[in-house]
Parts: C-alpha cells; sequence; structure tokens
C-alpha cells in the first residue's frame, strides 16, 4: 500500500488538473449528451415518423385529422400558413397542410373539400404524405359512415356512438412485416438514443485523453515530474502515476456518458459488467495515446490541435460518427486499426444481441493489445523525454 500511495497522489492530482480547466465543464458534461440528443433525434429508431403543421379552419374537420396523424404517432403542430410555408422550405416541418375556409361546413354537408398539402424535401416527406392521405381517408371514411346512419334516420350523435362501439367489437386486421435486409436486422431493436450513446462514448473518451495530454506537458514543463523524481519516489512510480491519470480520465468521461445516458435517455447498454470490460479496456487504449502525445510534443496549444484532429480522424474511420454497417468492405477492413472499431463492434454485440463474454473475447484482446503496446510506447517516450530535460 506504500508503493501505491505515490501512485494513487499522483493519479488524483491528474484529475483535479483536467477537471479544474473550465473548457472541460462544456465538452465533458454537456456537449456529449447534445450530440446524443441531436442523433437520436435524426436516426434514432424509437423517433417519431415525421412532423405536420396544420393551418386554416378550426373545427370537426381539422380535429378529425389531427387526431387521426397522432393515432400514427405522427406529430402535428399548428400555426399560420405563410409561417408553415417558410418552415417547410427550412427542413423544420416535414408536411404543411392547410384547410381553407368552408371546409368545415363542407365535410359536414358531405360536399368534396380541396385541401393543400407541401411536403418538405426531407427523406420522410414521402411516408409522412401517404400518412397524411390515410388520416384524410379515414375521416372521410368516418364522415361517410356517419352519413349513412343518418339519411336512415339516426341521430348524428347516436351515430357516431354506435361506430364507435362497432369498432370496439371488430378485430382490426394486423400486418406482420419481416426484415429481410441486412442494415434493418442490425439496428432492429435499437432504442432511440442507443446507437448515438454508443458512438459518443468512443468519440468523446478518445477526444478527452488527448486534449488531457496538455497537462503532461504542463507537468514537463514546469518541472512537475523532475520534482516527483527527486522525492523519493522512483521513476517507475512517476510512469505509472501519470499512466493511471490518463487512465481515471478516459474512464471518467465514459462512464460519466453511459451512466447520463441512461438516466437521462434510458440508454440500454446491455450487460453492465461486459460493457465495463469494454470502457476500461478502450480507455486504457485512450490512455497510452495520450501519453505518447504528451510526451513527443512540448506546445499545449499543438497538443491540443493535432489531439482533437487525430480524435475526430480515427472516430470517423472507427464507427465514431458513422455506423460501420455502412461502411464499404475495404473500408470496414481498414477501420480494424483503430480502437474505435473493435470498441463499437463490442457494443454492437453487446446492446443488440445479447452476447456473452467469449462473443465479445476478439475484440477485448484487440483493445487489450493496443492498450499495452499504447502505455509501453508512451511510457518509453515519457522516460525519454524527462530524461533529456534533466
Amino acid at each position: 500500500m506504500t508503493r501505491l500511495r505515490p501512485v494513487l497522489a499522483l493519479t488524483g492530482a491528474e484529475l483535479r488538473r483536467f477537471l479544474r480547466d473550465r473548457s472541460n465543464i462544456f465538452f465533458v458534461f454537456i456537449f456529449p449528451l447534445l450530440l446524443v440528443v441531436v442523433i437520436g433525434a435524426q436516426f434514432g429508431s424509437g423517433s417519431s415518423s415525421g412532423r405536420v403543421s396544420i393551418a386554416g379552419e378550426d373545427g370537426p374537420l381539422r380535429r378529425a385529422v389531427v387526431a387521426a396523424l397522432q393515432s400514427d404517432r405522427t406529430s402535428v403542430a399548428s400555426g399560420d400558413w405563410g409561417d408553415i410555408v417558410e418552415e417547410v422550405s427550412r427542413g423544420r416541418t416535414t408536411v404543411g397542410l392547410q384547410i381553407p375556409d368552408g371546409a368545415n361546413a363542407a365535410f359536414a354537408a358531405g360536399q368534396p373539400v380541396e385541401l393543400e398539402m407541401l411536403p418538405s424535401s426531407q427523406s420522410a416527406a414521402m411516408a409522412v404524405q401517404q400518412a397524411v392521405r390515410a388520416a384524410i381517408e379515414q375521416v372521410q371514411l368516418d364522415g361517410a359512415q356517419i352519413s349513412a346512419l343518418v339519411s336512415r334516420g339516426v341521430p348524428p350523435e347516436a351515430a357516431a356512438e354506435s361506430i364507435t362501439a362497432a369498432r370496439s367489437h371488430v378485430t382490426a386486421p394486423t400486418v406482420r412485416v419481416e426484415d429481410v435486409d441486412r442494415l434493418a436486422q442490425e439496428f432492429s431493436g435499437l432504442g432511440q438514443f442507443d446507437l448515438g450513446a454508443s458512438s459518443m462514448v468512443l468519440l468523446f473518451t478518445f477526444l478527452s485523453s488527448l486534449t488531457g495530454a496538455t497537462t503532461l506537458i504542463q507537468a514537463r514543463r514546469q518541472g512537475v515530474i523532475a520534482r516527483a523524481l527527486a522525492a523519493p519516489v522512483s521513476t517507475s512510480q512517476v510512469l505509472l502515476g501519470q499512466a493511471a491519470g490518463r487512465f481515471t480520465i478516459a474512464l471518467f468521461q465514459a462512464v460519466y456518458i453511459v451512466v447520463a445516458t441512461g438516466i437521462l435517455f434510458g440508454v440500454d447498454w446491455g450487460s453492465p459488467w461486459l460493457t465495463g470490460l469494454v470502457l476500461i479496456s478502450f480507455s486504457a487504449v485512450s490512455a497510452g495515446a495520450a501519453m505518447v502525445l504528451g510526451a513527443v510534443l512540448d506546445n499545449e496549444g499543438a497538443a491540443s490541435g493535432i489531439g482533437v484532429g487525430v480524435g475526430l480522424v480515427l472516430a470517423g474511420l472507427g464507427g465514431g460518427m458513422v455506423p460501420l454497417e455502412l461502411f464499404t468492405d475495404t473500408l470496414r477492413s481498414v477501420s480494424k486499426v483503430t480502437p474505435h472499431s473493435w470498441a463499437y463492434e463490442a457494443f454492437a454485440e453487446i446492446q443488440r444481441h445479447d452476447a456473452s463474454f467469449v462473443d465479445i473475447l476478439p475484440q477485448l484482446g484487440a483493445l487489450t493489445g493496443m492498450a499495452v503496446v499504447a502505455l509501453v510506447v508512451g511510457a518509453w517516450a515519457l522516460r525519454r523525454s524527462v530524461a533529456r530535460a534533466m
């Protein structure tokens, strides 16, 4: 325990130094969660099926269309037609629908009604248009059924109640859809924020580690490491303390994103202990890369810029920005050089396929090998830089 005390002291000092940087408050705690929300809102499988904005005369027709759309999980908003046209042009609304004056009276009288529909250029516009048409047809059918009963002498209110009661005794037809597309099968069952959360863990854990390498450069330049070596502390303990500090920073970022997304967005991370093993191994790789960067460079600004650049490139190549399933076979093979790719595959197995330890053993083995190489090279480079300074 006595030998570990200096290591723990150095580890705690590095973590405090990292958290003391006020810019990290946004980039470590807030920005990752914002990106999870953005990705989930755009691409999450649990997101709504579109947004329809309705303008025009209020009345039974409009209320019936809104109710039919909402029952189909379509988000419905209202506003002036001029504002809706602008929202559609900017992509904020999928489809705009205008109900002209007099439409409600014509609908009640069983006369034809012309509605104006304005689709956007979004990829979901065609599906939302079809949902709007289906909702209007449903409202039209309901009106026709009520009119038929009214023509037979049934009061309108009693006709509506009779149709509602009749539907409760009829089993609606069901449609079973089986995905034959490989991508559809791969992403089936994912929650709205699951994919974005796992990608952000990889992106920000590595980025936070590399940008945190600036504290190692400061420690070298300000003589903190040299003073530590002057104390009754061995070189191995100092190097281990620095490595543990980088590892703690990386693991802190990873665990924070996992816990926060699980609590705030209900992200299903699968087996906690398997997810923990992936986080530990990936954090170890990140720590080794940060040590290499902090030992080789002598300028904090250059280290921060290179760290961000390298982190973004590796994340993009390894599935931290675009799912690996969308890569070509050649690019998928190239991505194997990044730790992000192996961690992405491990998370995919755990989250989507309830993988066991044996199932993710290849990914854990690759990450562990990368971590050992990165930490050994980082310790060697740091030892050389300290020796040159002395």
